[in-house]
């Protein structure tokens, strides 16, 4: 479909300003993953346990709630976004725990899950925190934020955001088992299956010749970040122990039958670089 639609920036406004005030999706836990060295643990993310609802589809959850301010954001322009993250009582929330060299990890991807950000934000002393971004397209985005509070528990909340300019609505990327970015290739095996633990494995290579001086990010070799086309169900998850590639592998639990957009984040030569792709879990 080559028929675009309008969205303004007054509409991007409104849901910035709305999208906070529910939560939605279907199906049973998120996709569970062990997490081991070089990174320290990920609160609940370290056991296969199934929490009771994937996470991301809510905005509120233990008492506490991602508040997006309003920002009008245009597809193709730098803007910034803002945000907080308040508790039972309405008060933003300035004590986090540590978690991989950060206090908050923020994912922002479309829902046709063509456009994946993962941002490092700055907060306030008032317990608002901002980034800037740039977006290429316009649409209907979500927002992930994946925290500890200071004494709390582990929690991953989410938000719709709007970008105004001209949608276009995309498919699901086809199904892919190689992807490749600015010269690697990044071949997966395995595949999440649904209620029972898989492994995921990730090669990666280079001209070639395979990568094995993969560096830390955030402390680990690789991020996985596992979304669930439609709902968009959230999992952050990390790597076995392993050498610095040129594989990183994971073990992950789909929590349904369905497609997955699966997103490796990975350094090398001093670059953050993300590998995507599409998967089915039958």
């Amino acid at each position: 479909m080559n028929t675009g639609v309008k969205i303004t920036a007054f509409a991007a406004a409104l849901a910035a300003t709305f999208g906070t005030a529910y939560g939605v999706g279907k199906g049973v836990g998120p996709v569970v993953a062990a997490e081991e060295r070089p990174a320290a643990g990920h609160g609940e993310h370290d056991a296969p346990s199934v929490p009771t609802a994937p996470g991301g589809l809510q905005v509120s959850e233990g008492g506490h709630t991602l508040t997006l301010e309003p920002s009008a954001l245009t597809a193709g322009k730098r803007g910034e976004l803002r945000f907080a993250v308040t508790d039972a009582h309405g008060r933003a929330v300035t004590a986090y725990e540590r978690e991989h060299g950060k206090e908050l990890h923020l994912i922002l991807a479309s829902r046709d899950l063509t456009v994946y950000r993962h941002l490092h934000p700055v907060r306030g002393a008032d317990g608002t925190w901002s980034t800037p971004v740039e977006l290429p397209q316009a649409g209907s985005y979500r927002v992930f934020a994946d925290f500890t509070p200071a004494g709390g528990r582990a929690l991953t909340l989410g938000a719709d955001l709007a970008v105004s300019g001209t949608y276009r609505p995309a498919a699901l990327p086809a199904p892919s088992r190689v992807a490749e970015v600015d010269g690697y290739r990044v071949e997966l095996a395995g595949t999440p299956a649904p209620g029972r633990a898989g492994e995921l494995t990730l090669r990666v290579s280079r001209g070639g010749r395979p990568v094995t001086d993969l560096q830390p990010y955030l402390g680990a070799y690789g991020h996985l970040v596992a979304l669930r086309a439609g709902d968009l169900a959230y999992l952050h998850v990390h790597p076995h122990e392993g050498p610095a590639g040129p594989e990183v592998s994971f073990t992950a639990t789909a929590p349904s039958a369905g497609a997955y957009r699966l997103f490796l984040d990975f350094r090398h030569a001093g670059k953050v670089r993300t590998a995507a792709f599409t998967v089915h879990a039958h």
